[in-house]
């Protein structure tokens, strides 16, 4: 197992170092330039070369990669950003709390309600119970990310008013109590939670119930309920156990999935994390948060495939080897 993590992981970095190098042409080769997207359109052209001498950017586009190569790869070091005129990894810490917030959130929302339903299906196979469940998560599984999340905020911010449109806090959050603010959060993070959790939970249910009908039908079910055990029993402790390995595989790949699936519901909810942070960036031209999120992105999805290489590991002895 060891072996084969170095291996994965090494080939990991190479397609990270891939993906990085190509993403840094395209943007800088993209139109639009940050001095003309960041200052006042009066500026003289004299000051804008000066400000791209400044930036770096008058440079041959092979010295500018290999520069950001240098100080990336030796240094670890992403820049400043254009915008914030701090360093990156200042500003990708600052917006990373926010999305690991979400994300957990959605995440949690996507296995609890994609399980519980998928379970129901699975033991009232072929009812009209299951085919309820199975056309409802189909609508949540199609419904594109960014229009479910201004449905779910024309009704319940607008229409209804049960919860805040958007926005990590309150405007007064400083003047309230810790638990205050706990619960001011909590308020805040319900609804987009939901939003990104409910997209894929359509499909972590009908994941679920068909690998639990696969080890419904094997024969040691049909000995244990000849055993005279309880159906619950069945489900929860015996079948669902077996069936874990894959339900554990797709936990590791939601981990990146959701992370694209943040970005739009970021911006429909104007939460201050990453995604949020990718998009303003790009619009700017801010071309070191860019590459610095587009590396965590990358990071993140060779995270999730090694999770769920690891989980399944563990959850079948069977594919150690």
């Amino acid at each position: 197992m060891l072996g084969f993590l170095l291996r994965r992981s090494a080939a990991a970095a190479l397609l990270i170092f891939i993906v990085l190098s190509f993403t840094f042409f395209f943007i800088h080769l993209a139109p639009g330039d940050p001095t003309l997207v960041l200052q006042d359109p009066r500026l003289t052209n004299e000051q804008r070369e000066a400000m791209r001498n400044a930036y770096g950017l008058d440079r041959p586009m092979a010295t500018q990669y290999l520069s950001w190569l240098q100080a990336v790869v030796l240094e670890g070091d992403w820049g400043i950003s254009y915008v914030y005129s701090r360093p990156v990894s200042e500003v990708i810490g600052e917006y990373a709390m926010p999305t690991l917030l979400l994300t957990s959130a959605g995440l949690l929302v996507q296995f609890g309600v994609g399980l519980l339903a998928g379970v129901a299906a699975a033991r009232r196979a072929g009812t009209l119970h299951d085919h309820l469940i199975r056309l409802t998560s189909l609508v949540f599984y199609a419904l594109p990310v960014f229009w479910t999340g201004l449905m779910a905020l024309l009704l319940f911010s607008y229409t209804w008013s049960l919860f805040p449109p958007g926005h990590l806090q309150s405007f007064d959050a400083a003047s309230l109590s810790p638990l205050g603010r706990s619960l001011d959060i909590l308020h805040h993070l319900t609804l987009p939670a939901l939003v990104l959790g409910l997209a894929a939970a359509g499909g972590t249910a009908r994941f679920t119930r068909n690998s639990l009908l696969e080890e419904l039908g094997q024969d040691y079910i049909r000995s244990a309920r000849a055993k005279g055990l309880s159906e619950a029993r069945i489900v929860w402790v015996h079948a669902l156990r077996n069936a874990a390995a894959p339900i554990l595989q797709l936990f590791g790949l939601s981990l990146p999935l959701l992370l694209s699936g943040a970005l739009v519901v970021e911006v429909v909810f104007s939460w201050p994390g990453l995604g949020r942070l990718t998009y303003d960036s790009i619009l700017s031209r801010d071309y070191p948060v860019v590459l610095a999120t587009t590396a965590l992105a990358g990071a993140l999805v060779v995270v999730g495939n090694l999770v769920a290489d690891v989980l399944h590991g563990v959850a079948d002895p069977r594919v150690r080897q």
